[in-house]
């Protein structure tokens, strides 16, 4: 494990400092150093205020982290937890650790006025940094001040994959780790994970032969360019209590890589993603299961690739509507030109894998001509796959039944 206490706290007369975290594994690593910290006596005093782009994004990443780090560490006889608003807290100290987003300017200004109880916000842990603009962490920034006691100091953790070498987190933080001694810098890939089993291992070595660009990024973490990305027409939020038009459901079927479903909403002509079950060597039952206690809908018509009758058969039998897609000339292709064509909406707390694979989906690059060629990279795809399925049936004008949320029961 690493620890991000002693090491990497502001370099003496200096109260605060920023560490910056390019690595795999760095989820887990900062829950369990921010539980450490906080469950000890030398810490009372001292919260944590935990950032994403968007706040509905916790309760599936930092919130589930930081309440495993809780257990992992047999700590859960001094911390609570809170669903509505998401809180965790220390019985003994008051420490509290509180979650915000930042995806508008009403929630910069809630970031802003956040309190705690006891004590000061001294620690910020922004996951998924590259999700915010430069103008949020100034705003984060600026909210850390104020004298503190001897031995407590502000640090801010923004923990990230890189991407543009022309980024701000780069251009504004890591160009000067070397000169500013307030800023700290660790690097570690997936090679370095002891979290990551061997099929991880083989995916990313199939990724490095037919994505190198993404591989460099994605597997090494270094900063590059996300060239040829498929879609950029895209949005994340949360929509759970829009009224929509209507709704479709895709499956896309595996087992050593995913099987995925996901609920669909259209409104006015554009795709809501709103649910998703992602399950990883499950058998079909095991999928069904999922779905059940995911509250996917069995009376919207579903769509899922041909090539699975038998899964199609059993899932049918578990009272879904699902059918399988006909192929045509060029499926895929004019599946992404229907999509490119509306906007894309993804519920970032229903949906983090359908939101991690969007931004990474891109065409292939020849490697003799350097050129991008009209085929996706096929790698990392499935819940891709289940979006192009699920609107099938827009695509082609069948037609499809409307349906309220009182009577799909999901709402």
């Amino acid at each position: 494990m690493i620890y991000f206490g002693r090491q990497t706290r502001a370099a003496p007369g200096i109260k605060s400092c920023t560490v910056l975290l390019v690595s795999s594994g760095k989820s887990v690593n900062i829950a369990m150093d921010f539980i450490i910290k906080l469950s000890s006596p030398e810490y009372s005093g001292c919260s944590l205020l935990v950032v994403r782009g968007v706040e509905v994004s916790h309760l599936n990443s930092t919130y589930a982290e930081l309440t495993g780090a809780v257990e992992r560490l047999g700590l859960g006889s001094i911390w609570t937890s809170k669903l509505n608003p998401l809180t965790l807290k220390n019985t003994q100290n008051g420490n509290t650790i509180i979650f915000r987003g930042c995806s508008d300017q009403r929630a910069i200004e809630r970031l802003k006025s956040v309190t705690v109880p006891t004590g000061k916000i001294t620690f910020v842990w922004v996951e998924e940094a590259t999700e915010l603009r430069q103008s949020d962490m100034e705003a984060i920034n600026d909210r850390l001040r104020g004298e503190l006691p001897d031995g407590h100091y502000y640090q801010i953790v923004a923990s990230f994959n890189p991407i543009s070498s022309a980024h701000w987190l780069k251009t504004k933080y890591i160009d000067f780790a070397e000169t500013n001694p307030d800023i700290y810098v660790h690097k570690s890939t997936y090679l370095d994970n002891a979290f990551i089993d061997e099929e991880y291992h083989r995916r990313m070595e199939l990724r490095r032969q037919i994505d190198p660009d993404g591989y460099k990024i994605y597997g090494l973490g270094e900063f590059g360019e996300v060239g040829g990305l498929i879609y950029e027409n895209i949005a994340f939020g949360d929509y759970q209590d829009k009224n929509f038009d209507y709704f479709t459901i895709g499956w896309d079927f595996g087992f050593s890589h995913a099987t995925v479903c996901l609920l669909l909403g259209w409104y006015d002509g554009d795709v809501y993603v709103l649910n998703e079950v992602y399950s990883v060597g499950q058998t079909t039952g095991e999928v069904i299961k999922s779905c059940n206690e995911a509250k996917i809908p069995k009376d919207v018509t579903a769509w899922a690739e041909s090539a699975e009758p038998a899964r199609i058969k059993e899932i049918k039998a578990a009272g879904y509507k699902i059918f399988p897609i006909k192929k045509e000339k060029n499926s895929i292709i004019n599946q992404i030109t229907f999509l490119k064509g509306r906007k894309i909406y993804i519920d970032a707390g229903k949906c983090p894998n359908t939101q991690r694979e969007i931004q990474q989906y891109k065409w292939y690059k020849n490697p003799t001509s350097g050129e991008y060629e009209d085929t996706p990279v096929n790698f990392g795809d499935d819940c891709m796959k289940a979006l192009a399925y699920g609107c099938e049936s827009v695509r082609k004008q069948t037609r499809i039944k409307t349906m309220s949320k009182g009577e799909l029961g999901i709402w």
